[in-house]
């Protein structure tokens, strides 16, 4: 009983409880929407205030701007009304220019027009007096025809033929006396340059061969060398390129080839394989190709050597390589990689003795022929093998035109160019640094000599000194010392023209008059 009645009291306490929450809750509801009306209000109140601020302060700020703009538009006219008064002032002007010039241009036109009747009336008094001239010529032509015997026109050719020889004698002989002055003057210093140029050089007389012999222990060393059925012989042409004449010479075989390179590997690959004893077409290919690796290490060395000795350090590694092929290169007789050295020095020689680039004549001798190297791999001249290779590698336009002018192929367009051809010609011409075949000599001279005759009044031609020198005997009453000069230039140029020599040729004219009597 008690403890329904105190469940009974708990759940009466929490009926109340909750009734009394529920009504303090609703109060709490009415003051916080009170609370949240005035804050509405006040923050409506506030907003009113500052919308009312912005209007004020948008209302002036456009009142301002429209002050300014005004303002601006007054200031934009007055610059324009300045500028229009400016163009208007300067147009003014330039009117009152114009109308003076076009008074000076009518005063000038007035004077033009008095001188055009001035110069008028002066060409119709020159044309009667020029006709008066004519007539007057006209009779005294007459007169003189007359009296000479001889027309206007035979006159005219005797007089134009008597004036063209006089020309030409004094031509000639001016040439002569200009050449003759030159050479007196030139000769004694040229010959010093050259002299001490070649004085400081020295080199070896050279040959040309196209075979090279190799040396045996003994004459059964050729059996080994053909072998059986001839295969060790064909496997060692088959891998130089070359031909091995096995003939009755003692105790030696001969490689014979054009190609000195080719040659020169099938020579040491020879010895080689001799020294060795064991030769087989394997090992025949071995020792060949350890020899063309050795000739060209050879080929390269010999490069270098000549660049060290010029001081040349910058050259083009595609040119170092083509000029050690010079080094077994010979072009009648005359080792190239020797000739190249050689023109650099004599050039660079007289290059210091005239004050000129030195380290560029050097550069430009060496380099002048070095399309020899191609020429058994590409078509077309050694000249123009050489300037393009040189031209690709970036050479100076002084190399590329020593390499084109010292076979004038063009003019020399830099003083150290002549200096090229000049100790190119020295180099060639040199005692023993050249020969040629006995055919080719003779054809030469009778070239020579065929030149020479083919001018009216030579009487005889000689050529002399191995085709250095051609001497002419001239007829002296078809040519005067005038007209040798002429004779002796025509028939040097012909021949620069018309022929391939090593050095130069020197054209000597003879003139002689002899007198004949008897004393009885």
């Amino acid at each position: 009983m008690n403890f329904e009645a105190a469940a009974l009291w708990s759940i009466a306490g929490v009926v109340i409880g909750g009734l009394v929450g529920m009504l303090l809750e609703r109060r709490g509801f009415k003051r916080a929407r009170g609370r949240l009306q005035r804050e509405g209000q006040g923050i409506l109140e506030a907003a009113k205030s500052e919308a009312s601020s912005i209007r004020k302060a948008a209302e002036l700020e456009g009142r301002e701007e429209a002050q300014r703009l005004r303002e601006d538009w007054a200031n934009e006219a007055e610059r324009r009304r300045t500028e229009i008064e400016r163009l208007e002032q300067r147009t003014t002007e330039r009117s009152e220019t114009l109308e003076k010039k076009l008074e000076l241009l009518d005063q000038r036109q007035d004077r033009l027009d008095h001188r055009r009747d001035a110069i008028e009336k002066d060409r119709s008094e020159l044309e009667a007096r020029l006709a008066d001239l004519t007539e007057r010529e006209a009779a005294v032509a007459q007169r003189l025809e007359t009296l000479s015997g001889l027309s206007r026109e035979e006159a005219r050719g005797e007089l134009i033929s008597q004036i063209q020889d006089e020309a030409r004698a004094h031509a000639a002989q001016h040439v002569r006396e200009v050449r003759e002055r030159a050479r007196r003057e030139a000769e004694r210093e040229a010959k010093k340059i050259i002299s001490q140029a070649i004085e400081k050089l020295s080199v070896d007389h050279s040959s040309e061969a196209a075979v090279s012999v190799v040396v045996l222990p003994s004459d059964d060393m050729k059996g080994r060398i053909i072998g059986r059925e001839g295969r060790n012989i064909r496997s060692f042409e088959a891998a130089t390129g070359v031909d091995v004449v096995v003939d009755d010479t003692p105790e030696a075989v001969i490689l014979s080839c054009f190609d000195p390179v080719r040659r020169e590997v099938a020579r040491v690959g020879m010895e080689r394989l001799v020294g060795d004893g064991r030769i087989h077409p394997g090992r025949i290919e071995e020792v060949v190709e350890k020899a063309r690796e050795d000739v060209q290490k050879t080929m390269r060395e010999a490069a270098d050597e000549i660049l060290y000795e010029l001081g040349i350090h910058d050259l083009h590694p595609n040119l170092l390589e083509v000029l050690g092929v010079l080094r077994f290169r010979t072009s009648y007789g005359q080792n190239q990689l020797a000739h190249a050295r050689e023109v650099a020095l004599i050039a660079a020689n007289m290059a210091a003795e005239l004050g000129l680039d030195a380290q560029l004549v050097k550069r430009m001798g060496l380099l002048h022929d070095i399309g020899k190297g191609l020429t058994h791999q590409q078509e077309g001249s050694h000249v123009e093998i050489g300037y393009e290779l040189c031209k690709r590698c970036g050479e100076k336009d002084a190399v590329l035109n020593a390499i084109r002018a010292h076979h004038g192929e063009e003019p020399a367009r830099y003083p150290e160019t002549f200096l090229v051809t000049a100790a190119d010609a020295i180099s060639g011409a040199r005692p023993g640094a050249r020969r040629e075949s006995f055919e080719h000599y003779v054809k030469r001279l009778e070239k020579l000599e065929e030149i020479a005759s083919s001018y009216k009044g030579v009487e005889k031609v000689y050529a002399i000194q191995a085709g250095r020198e051609i001497r002419i005997m001239v007829t002296p009453d078809k040519i005067s010392d005038e007209e040798m000069a002429e004779l002796s230039e025509k028939t040097a140029r012909r021949i620069e023209n018309e022929l391939q020599y090593p050095g130069q040729i020197k054209v000597v004219v003879v003139r002689e008059t002899r007198t004949v009597d008897f004393a009885r």
